[in-house]
């Protein structure tokens, strides 16, 4: 990475195979984050997990995105630090309540964890109420170049201003989310970990979205570990075992976890997808991959 931890500034160097010329910024839609949870699902129940703030340093944030300032939700322990780095990157519902909750589970955890509003620019997450407008005219507008730029963006900041450890750097990411912890690994290449909850791998390809996790599997820069349902009805387990042996023949390190009742959304607590023993045994999970890689 080109970047220093005083360095603000959004690079797009090393967005290769993610960058279609000329690369254009548009002004920011959202300038703050949602409150409460998203208004998008079929069905919301009452948020099952709370984590408090107790010993916390967290709420809403501005990160500098070279265009203007980025919302985003920042939770770390008090105290000087430098805390181990988490980048959270949101599902296609934008960062709700439940994303702030697992920034503050993080921050128990002792890390420093980021979720900036990657679709700020594309539109304004907090009043849409139906998930297929959301993913065709905010999803599959935005361009797998402009989040990573602006993900990069978020750990900069989180480096030079919020006291995270540019030495340990992680990701974790859901549903869609999930899909950018295999692109931006095969991106960031002081990336030590990611942790892709139920991301898609496979998928249409389109101009401002050139490659699929799959396409990059045997790329990536850092041990992933994938966690997936195998009744999740919208993404084929052949298609992540196809990646992950992907990355295996080209040395790289995927371990993959399939929990054969869970469906997809499985660790989304306010939802009726939430299965609460798959849930806490992939966070267990997760933070005992990151740990064993370097971020923590």
């Amino acid at each position: 990475m080109s970047k220093t931890p005083d360095d603000h500034s959004v690079s797009l160097e090393g967005l290769d195979g993610l960058l279609t010329p000329p690369f254009s910024r548009r002004g920011f839609v959202m300038t703050s984050l949602m409150t409460g949870l998203t208004l998008a699902t079929t069905s919301v129940e009452a948020q099952v997990i709370h984590t408090d703030t107790e010993g916390l340093v967290a709420g809403e944030v501005k990160i500098p995105a070279g265009d203007g300032p980025m919302p985003g939700y920042r939770a770390m322990p008090t105290g000087d630090g430098p805390f181990p780095l988490i980048l959270v990157i949101e599902e296609i519902f934008g960062v709700h309540d439940y994303i702030k909750d697992i920034c503050r589970r993080l921050a128990k955890a002792g890390y420093c964890a980021v979720a900036p509003e990657l679709y700020a620019r594309q539109g304004d997450l907090s009043t849409m109420t139906d998930a297929k407008v959301i993913i065709r005219d905010v999803i599959s507008k935005t361009p797998d170049a402009q989040w990573i730029a602006d993900l990069d963006a978020a750990a900069s900041w989180a480096v030079s201003a919020s006291n995270g450890d540019a030495a340990r750097i992680g990701t974790m990411g859901w549903c869609r989310g999930g899909r950018g912890i295999w692109l931006y690994a095969a991106h960031r290449r002081d990336l030590k970990a990611g942790v892709a909850w139920y991301g898609p791998v496979a998928g249409e390809r389109t101009e401002i979205q050139p490659r699929t996790g799959l396409d990059v599997a045997g790329e990536i820069h850092a041990p992933l570990l994938a966690l997936y349902g195998g009744a999740d009805t919208g993404i084929a387990v052949k298609d992540v075992e196809a990646a992950r042996d992907k990355a295996k023949d080209a040395g790289k390190s995927v371990e993959l976890v399939v929990y054969p009742e869970a469906p997809h959304g499985f660790h989304a607590d306010y939802r009726p997808s939430y299965r609460p023993t798959e849930a806490k045994d992939g966070w267990a999970r997760a933070l005992s991959f990151l740990k064993a890689h370097g971020v923590g």
